[in-house]
């Protein structure tokens, strides 16, 4: 049995020592930083300076990435980071609209009632979303910017904040009928069973709207999702690249690098988050809301309207119901996407 018991520590070691080899080898190959040394029947790990030192200096400026690269490392980035955070959209949309229904939100009676899989409630028409929402948003902006950066010589606070509204704004219209399926798909379950609409998935929930309310319901709640969409693009993408450098200067983080797209993108996640929120309320309302079974009539008509209805009858906080999950997904998708998105490239740029 001792016996035994030896051969396994004796293979366990040897399996350690096999993949602790082949991490290391991974990670040379994808960083071109960390040097694995052999040594007689041992497994010892060191970092060659030297090495990297001549690495450094022989390493050429990355090339710019093409347009293409640009735009498909957005998209990816935005349909990973919203995998991480659609149970979080999911809870902030149904604690935004609950007291739209008359009722208190709790997340422990939507858990009983639904169950957890229920927070991935229309994550495929999410991910759609992100597929045309992230990667024209995103892609549009670094497009635009360097484009304004070539005619007018220099890229400042001022140029990114016009560039992000505007790349912001179109990526919205763009992906809004997405959004709503995702704000109605998100939604459905938590309303009285005589008033769900009982989606099957995207491509029923597209084809029931086209069919039961013509194809410009698409675009109901497309005007804060619009505005919504445009103060994005100034707090989230023009912030961040504006603190990106702040960071770079104030303290001392290489540009890109993942600690300073990170710190970058926790602060304009936080700020994009507050200035947003009573637009994103107003979206989805608008996405979501029936005809007054008595009048026809939709309660909500417009986003300043909305917010005025809502302030007057439930209160101005009544805006902000459900921020901490909405905080959540935009400082955890902030974070997610451009982590991601810097990753990518990263790897692209080293392995070309």
């Amino acid at each position: 049995q001792t016996t035994h018991s030896t051969n396994i520590i004796r293979i366990s070691v040897l399996v350690t020592c096999k993949t602790i080899k082949a991490t290391i080898h991974l990670y040379d190959f994808l960083f071109q930083g960390i040097i694995l040394k052999n040594q007689s029947n041992s497994c010892f790990i060191s970092i060659d300076t030297s090495t990297m030192a001549n690495k450094n200096t022989s390493l050429s400026p990355p090339r710019p990435l093409s347009q293409p690269m640009i735009f498909a490392t957005s998209g990816i980035g935005g349909c990973l980071g919203w995998c991480i955070v659609h149970p979080c959209n999911t809870l902030a949309v149904r604690w935004n609209l609950a007291s739209m229904q008359g009722k208190q939100f709790s997340f422990k009676g939507m858990i009983q009632e639904s169950g957890w899989m229920s927070l991935y409630d229309g994550l495929g028409a999410g991910i759609w979303r992100q597929i045309f929402y992230a990667t024209t948003r995103f892609g549009l902006f670094e497009t635009l910017r360097d484009k304004l950066h070539d005619i007018r010589g220099t890229t400042d606070f001022a140029s990114r904040v016009v560039v992000g509204a505007v790349s912001g704004g179109i990526a919205a219209y763009v992906s809004c009928p997405a959004e709503v399926a995702v704000v109605r798909m998100s939604n459905d379950s938590t309303l009285p069973v005589d008033e769900r609409r009982n989606y099957k998935g995207v491509v029923d929930t597209a084809q029931r709207i086209v069919k039961e309310e013509g194809i410009a319901a698409f675009w109901r709640g497309s005007t804060p999702f619009v505005q919504r969409a445009m103060m994005v693009g100034v707090f989230q993408v023009a912030t961040l690249d504006q603190f990106k450098e702040l960071f770079v200067q104030q303290f001392h983080q290489r540009k890109d690098s993942i600690p300073n797209v990170f710190c970058a993108a926790m602060t304009s996640g936080l700020l994009y988050s507050i200035a947003t929120m009573p637009l994103e309320a107003a979206k989805n309302r608008m996405a979501s809301q029936k005809p007054d079974k008595e009048t026809g009539k939709l309660p909500y008509t417009s986003t300043i309207q909305t917010i005025r209805a809502v302030s007057r009858k439930e209160g101005s906080f009544a805006l902000f119901n459900g921020f901490l999950p909405y905080y959540a997904r935009c400082g955890g998708h902030t974070v997610s996407m451009f982590v991601i998105v810097q990753v990518m490239r990263d790897f692209y740029q080293n392995r070309n």
